[in-house]
């Protein structure tokens, strides 16, 4: 009735349960994480041998069914046709030290601002190892290295989380924001430095070497390798995880110190992968980061963009103090897809306006656009059908207090594109503004809708503790 302890040195491995009224028994993998908690600045030696069938098989089952083929042309669906037999191999030869993770094959995609973003997909077969291991060592960093004003791609945290962090630090004692950004950061990464951090915690050599053979792998682009001295390639799953790992060391601790020990006001910090804002109290304090930072990056390998990184008057006090600076108004920074505006609310109050970025609107209406015109001899329904996701799919993200005009107008030009190029399928037709209303009344485009909820509400019932 009470059941069987676990043998001697082999830990349960699922949370089952003896009876309804107990508590599940941690994993081995969550036993990894409560002892990094614990003994903070342990090496764990023995990290490869979770990376077993049973991981993998899981591993697998979370990639995207439909997700772009890499090098070798993989899909889900064929490497799962004997998936036991290809898992058994695949452990076997990580385990032998003789898995070698295959080039990413480079792609480029479009960028707000008329540039493109390089990214790499891995194969389909080096997609289920990174997996694994990612679930492997995620929980040691999680539980007892990385710090609350990080909060790109961790479990449970968002961007809008980011973003309201930040509402909150702006509407404090808040006078300057220095915008800050890292040029080209996933492509600059140095390698040595790298594996020196992921040795602070990992002393397992196997699976270092291992980390360190996804940065060397290389990329394959139009049918040529090209080899790969620095960076990581964006687009791998246990990319975001190692960026995570380097800015932790090289920006989070050490800002949180310099705040500590340098800062003369109050400091506040959010980071989200390698976008960063910063707000301060004191001019002081923002120009002496400013020079602080651009110093500390080139130690490691980095460097601040010249022309995206700036220090500017935004809080409370600017817009009465803008004249200081010979400006009308005060200036805006975007992050994370937002325009940052200081406005006035009821009575006179300060305001901060987020507003969606020009640059992504723009972006994204061409994108819209031109999905239009490829998909303008489509049935009306159909296209109705998708139209419907891709606008639901805009608000749940821009929908945030304060930006209901810039949604609208998002929508008004959205519907104004499909309606004329439904009208070039035809010679003739040209509709009148009675055939413009009837089309309209049949196929009505969703309405902007808010979302998301106050930032400072969101933020007070998931932070019991101070802005840090």
């Amino acid at each position: 009735m009470e059941g069987r302890h676990a043998a001697e040195g082999k830990p349960a491995e699922r949370n089952a349960l003896r009876a309804q009224d107990r508590k599940g028994a941690l994993t081995d993998l969550a036993r990894v994480g409560e002892r990094a908690a614990r003994n903070k600045g342990e090496r764990f030696v023995n990290l490869l041998s979770h990376v077993r069938v049973p991981l993998l098989k899981e591993a697998y089952l979370r990639l995207r069914k439909n997700a772009a083929a890499g090098v070798d042309g993989e899909t889900w669906k064929s490497y799962g046709e004997q998936l036991d037999a290809r898992l058994s191999d695949l452990q076997d030869r990580i385990h032998r030290g003789a898995y070698h993770p295959p080039p990413v094959r480079r792609v480029h995609t479009p960028k707000g601002d008329g540039r493109t973003r390089p990214l790499g997909i891995p194969s389909l077969e080096d997609k289920i190892v990174q997996q694994a291991v990612r679930t492997v060592i995620e929980p040691i960093y999680e539980r007892s290295e990385f710090v609350g004003v990080s909060y790109g791609f961790r479990p449970g945290r968002s961007q809008h989380l980011a973003l309201d962090a930040l509402h909150v630090a702006i509407c404090r004692k808040t006078s300057w924001v220095l915008d800050a950004d890292i040029r080209s950061f996933f492509d600059t990464i140095d390698h040595g430095w790298m594996q020196k951090f992921i040795e602070h915690r990992i002393g397992d050599k196997r699976l270092v070497r291992l980390l360190m053979k996804w940065l060397h792998a290389g990329v394959i682009e139009d049918g040529e390798w090209h080899r790969v001295e620095e960076g990581t390639p964006q687009g791998g799953i246990i990319s975001p995880l190692m960026a995570n790992i380097y800015l932790h060391y090289v920006l989070d601790l050490w800002i949180l110190k310099w705040r500590r020990t340098q800062a003369r006001g109050q400091v506040y910090y959010v980071r989200y992968a390698d976008d960063l804002v910063m707000a301060f109290e004191y001019e002081q304090d923002a120009r002496a980061m400013r020079k602080a930072l651009a110093e500390r990056l080139v130690q490691f390998g980095l460097e601040l963009h010249p022309d995206k990184t700036r220090v500017l008057r935004f809080g409370r006090f600017a817009k009465k103090d803008s004249a200081l600076d010979g400006r009308q108004r005060p200036e805006t920074f975007d992050f994370l897809g937002f325009t940052h505006i200081c406005g006035n609310g009821r009575h006179g109050r300060f305001w901060l306006v987020r507003r969606t970025s020009r640059k992504k609107r723009a972006a994204k209406i061409a994108n819209v656009k031109e999905q239009i015109r490829r998909r303008m001899h489509d049935s009306p329904g159909s296209q109705y059908q998708w139209l419907v996701q891709v606008l639901v799919g805009h608000y749940r993200y821009y929908g945030v207090p304060g930006n209901y005009q810039a949604l609208d107008s998002f929508r008004q030009q959205i519907e104004a594109a499909w309606h004329r190029r439904l009208q070039r399928r035809s010679q003739r037709g040209r509709w009148n503004a009675t055939q413009w209303r009837k089309f309209a009344e049949r196929y009505p485009l969703p309405r902007p809708r808010i979302y998301h909820p106050k930032p400072l509400e969101r933020f007070q019932a998931r932070c019991s503790h101070p802005l840090t």
